[in-house]
């Protein structure tokens, strides 16, 4: 499914999003396994909680990070990201 920059993005109900203690990290936990995330990875994830749109998530971190640019980086992690099924989009909140 392609990333619609229309719809409000959320973390998917089946995935656990976690600061695993142990490596330092965070980590994707789901059924089949863990995903380790680097801190820019684990940093969009958890803007996507349902409430903001690819380019609500965009501001936010380039605010954060004081910095420009961010959205074709984000895009493509977002779209890796829904493939996966960690995200999901949905039309409203």
């Amino acid at each position: 499914m392609a990333l619609d920059f229309t719809q409000y993005l959320k973390f998917s109900p089946t995935h656990r999003l976690q600061w695993e203690e142990a490596q330092q990290k965070h980590v994707i936990l789901y059924p089949e396994g863990m995903v380790e995330l680097n801190a820019s990875s684990a940093a969009i994830l958890q803007l996507c909680d349902g409430t903001r749109k690819l380019d609500d998530i965009v501001e936010v971190l380039e605010q954060q990070f004081a910095t420009e640019g961010l959205k074709k980086d984000i895009s493509e992690f977002i779209e890796t990201a829904i493939e996966n099924g960690w995200i999901r989009q949905s039309p409203n909140q």
